[in-house]
């Protein structure tokens, strides 16, 4: 699967963002100047994510919680973690700041897009940088305000590590909820009458995911999340893992999306598109919009 720089750039592939006409002299500067604010929203995006994860992993893991006393059954617990961060989730794609950013939230979804034609390089390189700085800043808030809580062994800052069946069986269950993640996301979010409910069937999956695979990997999907974890947790175990099977089931995913489909059928990055927030990727989402309009 193949993106040219002939079919990035074609005049199809037009931004609703204003034209700059310095844009292609300072490439770097240029992204940073008139897109910070769509990086910012994407740390704060993964950041509100940690916050989330650690504050609810503590609730229904820490021992003396009085929610895991009252639920001695830790696969319940992880229905209910799914259901809270699937949740949690679906407010972020949808709220102001997703609806602007995009809602990636996730390096190994920018990547994909990019790799499909959708995102600049620059803003690949800035929203990664920004979604690795804002889930580390996440969970370091966590840590100041619930302090030993989230410390704790049973807590550790909502780390991701492999489960007992190995890190082979880990990095296999990561490339296949990532494949299947990304595979809903392209379907939905290019289909006219499912676009505006890709961030529910997205958010929906989480919560599977989280009861069902979590303790073969503890469900990551997300080089970013993990990092931020990891990083005050003092957690490296597998930590490559994580940082290639996320990005590799959700490329095998867009490369199978592009053979049924073809690339021209993958019309923006946003998760959700049906708002008036400016669009600073390579848009076709007034095409897609009037098919919809049109069935």
């Amino acid at each position: 699967m193949r993106v040219s720089p002939t079919v990035a750039s074609s005049p199809e592939k037009v931004r609703t963002s204003p034209y700059d006409a310095s844009v292609g002299r300072q490439p770097l500067l240029n992204a940073l100047r008139r897109h910070w604010p769509e990086y910012v929203m994407e740390g704060v995006e993964l950041g509100l994510y940690m916050i989330s994860a650690c504050a609810f992993v503590v609730l229904l893991e820490y021992p003396t919680s009085s929610v895991h006393q009252a639920l001695p059954d830790p696969a319940l617990r992880r229905v209910l973690l799914g259901i809270a961060m699937s949740m949690t989730a679906i407010g972020i794609i949808y709220s102001p700041l997703g609806q602007r950013s995009g809602a990636h939230f996730n390096p190994a979804v920018t990547f994909t897009f990019f790799r499909l034609g959708k995102v600049e390089l620059w803003d690949t390189a800035f929203y990664g940088a920004a979604q690795f700085l804002g889930g580390l800043l996440g969970v370091v808030l966590s840590a100041l305000v619930l302090g030993e809580l989230v410390a704790h062994p049973s807590v550790r800052y909502a780390a991701t590590v492999p489960g007992m069946a190995g890190v082979g069986v880990a990095f296999l269950a990561e490339v296949v909820i990532s494949f299947l993640q990304m595979s809903l996301i392209l379907r939905f979010s290019n289909t006219p009458r499912l676009a505006r409910f890709t961030g529910l069937f997205a958010g929906a999956m989480i919560a599977t995911y989280i009861s069902l695979e979590a303790p073969y990997s503890g469900m990551s999907m997300n080089p970013a999340r993990t990092f931020a974890s990891a990083m005050p947790a003092h957690i490296w175990t597998a930590l490559w893992l994580y940082f290639t099977a996320p990005p590799l089931g959700m490329l095998l995913a867009a490369e199978l999306y592009v053979r049924q489909y073809g690339i021209h059928k993958v019309f923006c990055a946003k998760l959700h598109h049906h708002n008036d927030k400016r669009c600073i990727f390579h848009c076709n989402w007034k095409q897609l919009s009037v098919a919809g309009d049109q069935l």
